[in-house]
């Protein structure tokens, strides 16, 4: 239940307007106190009088009332809040809020908002399968807002397709169950890898793979949303994220990457090792970009240090590591081997075999195994690969 939540409701310019009472009918019904932000466009699809009926506030506009000069502070907004919901959220809306655009009282609610912030888009199925609104989407994403995805069906063009706004029991379920679970690893400090690692042959070339580092970061997110303080080492990849209580290393190498982990494990309570660190490193590293001179190249390779295995031998009582294997053939018995081999509390298993599911995808399909048994996951988003890992971890801890 909601009792006692603060959610901001934002309304913007969308025929789905009128859906919003009956989100705020919801979210009131579980026990929340609901204060709804609303655009001039969206005044225009249903009125603040119903929007005030059902809240039993005064509905905010604009930066100040016209009557009688009083200013609605989106600082105490945001500082008041433990949620805010924007739906619907119109393609307009969506560009302002990824690019800063604060033309209006809710885009610097949201601009200033410290609690967490979910996004439920609305709008014609072409104007949502635009690239731009999709590369609008996924930079509100990877500054740490949680995205609704509209669903499939009948839509107010006459057409069908995406881009109907989810139904809003189904979005007050997702508030809910994400404030519920909020505080469930408050206290812990989480070490978590991500990305690749790139290993210089000269100074233009390396040898790397094609990890994007989204499994990594959405773990982290998902961590520091249920109250974990984060340290995530990242190889070079080219995502952001933005949250207080995640601290973010960037390394390049597989040494780098491994002295970092050792440091800040011990001062950890757990670490999951996500990142697809390169087994083997050039010997030697040219100071001066490699011409090509007859017909070969011969590059002499190095082991590199093995972090999960390092970190499994000085891991203490009442710490916790979690690894992760992506297999192409005979996955689960080289799993198996890993977690035993590798002092691990359990390992989370991909392959490559599975479609949708690996490097640089935005799904992946799991297999969790520990010492006593497995679970085998669906195909679904990496977010909540993230939340079904975390689950997990919880669950081992209690």
């Amino acid at each position: 239940m909601l009792t006692d939540k603060k959610i901001v409701v934002g309304i913007t310019g969308s025929i789905a307007a009128y859906k919003s009472c009956l989100l705020i009918r919801d979210f009131i019904k579980k026990g929340a106190e609901v204060q709804v932000v609303i655009t001039p466009a969206g005044k225009e699809f249903i009125t603040p009088i119903t929007l005030s009926a059902l809240t039993r506030k005064p509905v905010i506009s604009d930066f100040f009332s016209q009557r009688d000069g009083t200013w609605h502070s989106h600082v105490d907004l945001g500082l008041w809040a433990d949620a805010m919901v924007i739906a619907p959220a119109t393609a307009s809306s969506i560009g302002k809020m990824a690019h800063g655009i604060a033309d209006n009282m809710l885009i610097t609610t949201y601009l200033s908002m410290k609690a967490p912030v979910f996004i439920a888009p609305a709008m014609d199925l072409d104007m949502y399968a635009h690239p731009t609104t999709q590369k609008n989407l996924e930079l509100l994403s990877s500054y740490g807002n949680h995205i609704i995805e509209p669903a499939t069906g009948f839509l107010a063009s006459s057409l069908e397709g995406k881009g109907r706004m989810e139904e809003p029991g189904k979005i007050a379920s997702i508030v809910e169950s994400f404030l519920s679970a909020h505080e469930d690893m408050n206290g812990l400090r989480v070490l978590i890898t991500a990305g690749p690692t790139h290993e210089k042959i000269d100074p233009v070339r390396f040898i790397g793979n094609h990890s994007s580092g989204k499994m990594g970061f959405a773990l982290a997110m998902e961590c520091a949303e249920r109250g974990a303080e984060v340290v995530l080492v990242c190889g070079p990849v080219d995502l952001h994220i933005q949250h207080p209580r995640i601290h973010r290393i960037d390394v390049e190498s597989a040494n780098e990457m491994y002295e970092a982990s050792m440091e800040v494990f011990p001062l950890c309570n757990v670490a999951i090792l996500c990142a697809a660190v390169a087994d083997f490193t050039p010997e030697q590293v040219a100071n001066e970009k490699i011409k090509r001179e007859g017909n070969n190249l011969v590059l002499h390779l190095n082991p590199t240090k093995d972090i999960a295995k390092s970190l499994g031998e000085i891991k203490q009582p009442g710490q916790y590591l979690v690894g992760f294997a992506l297999e192409t053939n005979d996955e689960k018995n080289h799993a198996r081997e890993k977690l035993k081999r590798k002092n691990l509390n359990f390992i989370v298993l991909n392959s490559m075999k599975d479609s949708g599911a690996g490097f640089r995808y935005d799904t992946n399909r799991i297999c969790i195994i520990s010492a006593n048994g497995e679970t085998q996951y669906e195909l679904k988003d990496k977010k909540l690969v993230a939340k079904d890992i975390i689950n997990q971890l919880v669950e081992i801890m209690q």
